[in-house]
């Protein structure tokens, strides 16, 4: 095959992971990138300095590349030069990051060939900064202030979020893309589930919350209702940060939920993550910020029923494939309640989740992404 175009894939996530989400999304896309290039078209995968080890995972993590190229910076280092626009080694080519982590600067886009894509997934930057690291804040918001002078295209996962773009970096509109994420490739409850729930030590039958303290995570609000709802069945809640587990814990008490109803646990594998949706009963979406709602995507995958509060990115991604209700406590509670009324309402739900799930696919997003990179 002669190589006519070569997509070089920032794999920062996936060789020095700081974010499981973002490491997720990046190997999933870079896995479905591969294998969704076109004729003539190969994958190049972008690493910061890492041991040989961490090369040999992103090379198993990624199967099909056709080569990487490690930077010669770790990537704390990097992540600065990246932010100051600096020379990072990186060089140019057809470049897509599945972050803001990117060489921003001038290049030639029409003579050399060169392009620079990024992907911001959530706005908590701008919208609830008090709840990131001033560190944090500050080298996203300089990104993307870098993204909107020399990105040639800024992908975002909803059109919610590409309206809401406009606010924070004025003057982007014609180089908003839309693409959305997806659950992992072949994301299906194992068939150990029962062994890695027991394992998990987390009870059957549960409604499954995802985040911590956070107040945009809106767990306050998601124990109200279940306290409100009536409902006496156990509640499960993933992804919480290290830590925080007693806060989570005197929230929801708090709240009505009796403390050995709660069980707290934090970022899941994909397996266990899967196997917990198998027992989940319901999952229960309170938060209303602007970012890729993960979980609920899941959820959907799995045909578990969704019960979300009503907001512009879930409206757009749950669409009728599960309950949208205001973002109060009553709403919630009601909803929640009805959802699992019965058997037939819970299956019905159901239904409408996988339905919906199926909308979601690493392999569209790659073939977007191509075509993206083709139209540019």
């Amino acid at each position: 095959m002669t190589v006519v175009a070569t997509l070089r894939i920032v794999l920062d996530q996936v060789a020095a992971p700081t974010d499981p989400d973002l490491a997720l999304a990046s190997r999933e896309l870079a896995t479905a990138l591969v294998e969704a290039a076109p004729d003539g078209c190969e994958v190049e995968g972008i690493l910061p300095s890492v041991p040989a080890a961490r090369v040999d995972d992103a090379l198993s993590d990624v199967p099909g590349l056709a080569g990487v190229h490690k930077v010669s910076l770790p990537r704390r280092e990097l992540s600065a030069a990246l932010q100051l626009g600096v020379a990072t080694g990186i060089g140019g080519g057809m470049i897509h990051s599945p972050t803001l982590f990117a060489p921003l600067v001038k290049h030639d886009r029409v003579h050399e060939n060169d392009q620079t894509v990024v992907t911001l997934w959530d706005f908590r930057a701008w919208e609830a900064p008090d709840e990131l690291s001033r560190t944090s804040v500050g080298w996203q918001r300089a990104m993307l202030r870098r993204a909107a002078k020399h990105a040639d295209a800024i992908v975002v996962p909803t059109h919610s979020m590409a309206r809401q773009l406009e606010d924070f970096a004025p003057r982007l509109s014609e180089r908003v893309r839309v693409i959305a994420g997806a659950a992992p490739a072949r994301f299906r409850v194992p068939s150990d589930e029962v062994g890695r729930r027991r394992v998990l030590d987390v009870p059957e039958g549960f409604v499954l919350l995802s985040g911590g303290r956070a107040a945009s995570d809106a767990l306050g609000r998601g124990f109200a209702a279940i306290a409100r709802s009536g409902l006496e069945l156990p509640v499960l809640v993933i992804d919480a940060p290290a830590g925080e587990e007693p806060a989570i814990l005197e929230l929801a008490s708090s709240s009505g939920i009796p403390e050995g109803n709660l069980h707290v646990r934090g970022f899941l594998d994909t397996a266990d993550r899967a196997a917990v949706f198998g027992a989940a009963v319901a999952l229960l979406a309170p938060a209303a910020r602007s970012a890729f709602p993960w979980r609920v995507v899941e959820a959907l995958a799995l045909g578990v029923p969704v019960i979300a509060a009503q907001s512009p990115v879930h409206a757009e991604v749950v669409v009728d494939g599960g309950m949208l209700v205001p973002a109060e406590d009553e709403a919630l509670a009601s909803a929640l309640a009805d959802a699992l009324a019965s058997t037939a309402a819970a299956d019905r739900l159901g239904v409408l989740a996988a339905d919906r799930g199926r909308v979601y696919s690493w392999r569209e997003a790659a073939d977007r992404v191509w075509q993206l990179h083709a139209d540019l």
